[in-house]
């Protein structure tokens, strides 16, 4: 599965807890990245400074659903079970 442009919910749902260029401490989950535009889509796909754990992150239909309301719905869930 590809992921659906513009979902975002992958940078936004889950905590981070290594440093990301502008959150050096990484982020809460449910906290928006800074490095996530307006068109929900990352600033620093493609690119070193992207955290190894979202460049590792794989789209898969059982995470993120058919839906960008469905991937934050089962990310959260999935943090909440995991922290």
């Amino acid at each position: 599965m590809d992921c659906r442009l513009g979902c975002g919910a992958c940078c936004i749902a889950p905590s981070i807890s290594t440093p990301i260029p502008g959150m050096p401490k990484g982020k809460l989950a449910g906290e928006r990245c800074i490095q996530l535009d307006n068109n929900n889509l990352c600033q620093l796909f493609g690119l070193p400074d992207r955290p190894k754990v979202c460049s590792e992150f794989k789209a898969e239909l059982e995470t993120c659903g058919d839906t960008n309301e469905k991937a934050l719905l089962n990310i959260n869930l999935l943090e909440q079970t995991t922290a």
